[in-house]
């Protein structure tokens, strides 16, 4: 069995986090992984301070495991879902969308073990000198919001120049792709895409039609002009806002993000997927069929072992 520092000092039985999604990522979702052995994790995204301890409460309930809360640095209520987390005991936090410096102290003061969500080395090191537990090297396969660097390219760099652990995400949904982060040097990954349709998920069922439904070819980067880059399955909505967003002569920036507000939640939680923005990674189309959080990661793992224990029979 694949064990390394990330699953012995978390308390998990399996070195994998789900991704902290967006209207996806909820105290049902989070309790699921945990209670199959990953570390959930619950999307603080712009919940006010009350709503995610409501979240995290809930997800209490549901497991006696290990989880965490992914905070969204931008959220304008970033200053108190920090407070909340130490509030509520969690022991790990995750962070994207901004530098938690102002945070750090406090929260490792709590005990809290901070694993930053990076896309170049630059900020790995920042995190590492600010106390980072460990780092998320996310690659730009991934669903959601993306950087410019692969996930292949990416890992290795970050791993050469930190010290801390590392865990690899971005283009991640079966067992040799496993293989190849731990092979990269990362020791533990990070799972969203496929979690996407998980049982324990409580999306639109449209939404994970989409998924399972996925070609390789389906997803594409839109926001770049207003630099947040996200992936998502091309739709007809995907379309309409590309148009707008090659056409500056005719949209302003501010039209522009007024046709990005709401659409996530829309597609996630109402189920409009032709209007709505279906947020997910390049390894979409790996993705065939729902199953139980468990099953997922039992199938990752066991494939990547069996990839690791053969990864030099070319060789002679």
């Amino acid at each position: 069995m694949i064990s390394t520092v990330i699953n012995e000092q978390l308390g998990i039985e399996y070195p994998i986090f789900q991704g902290g999604m967006a209207w996806v990522a909820d105290a049902s979702l989070a309790a699921g992984v945990s209670n199959a052995g990953g570390l959930g994790l619950i999307a603080a995204m712009n919940s006010n301070g009350e709503q995610l301890r409501a979240e995290i409460r809930k997800c209490k309930e549901l497991t006696d495991k290990p989880f965490g809360v992914n905070i969204m640095l931008m959220s304008p209520f970033a200053d108190e879902v920090a407070d909340v987390v130490t509030e509520e005991g969690i022991k790990v936090v995750t962070t994207g969308a901004g530098n938690p410096g102002k945070y750090m102290d406090k929260w490792i003061g709590a005990g809290i073990k901070v694993i930053p969500v990076v896309p170049s080395t630059a900020l790995a090191k920042r995190m590492e000198k600010l106390g980072a537990f460990a780092v998320i090297a996310e690659g730009g396969e991934s669903g959601g919001h993306v950087g410019d660097l692969t996930t292949m390219a990416l890992v290795p760099q970050v791993v050469d120049a930190v010290s801390i652990p590392v865990i690899a995400a971005g283009g991640i949904a079966d067992g040799r792709q496993v293989a190849a982060s731990f092979m990269l040097g990362a020791v533990g990954v990070q799972v969203g895409t496929r979690f996407l349709v998980a049982k324990e998920c409580t999306i639109a069922q449209e939404y994970k039609d989409k998924i399972l439904k996925a070609k390789d070819i389906d997803t594409v980067v839109t926001g770049k002009r207003l630099g947040h880059p996200v992936r998502c399955i091309k739709s007809s909505y995907t379309r309409e806002y590309t148009k707008m967003e090659y056409d500056s002569s005719n949209y302003s920036d501010e039209e522009l993000e007024a046709k990005g507000a709401g659409v996530l939640r829309l597609a996630a939680r109402e189920g409009d997927v032709k209007n709505g923005c279906v947020l997910a990674g390049q390894v979409a189309s790996m993705v065939t069929k729902e199953e139980p959080a468990r099953d997922i990661i039992l199938d990752l793992f066991t494939k990547a072992e069996e990839v690791l224990g053969g990864a030099c029979k070319w060789v002679k």
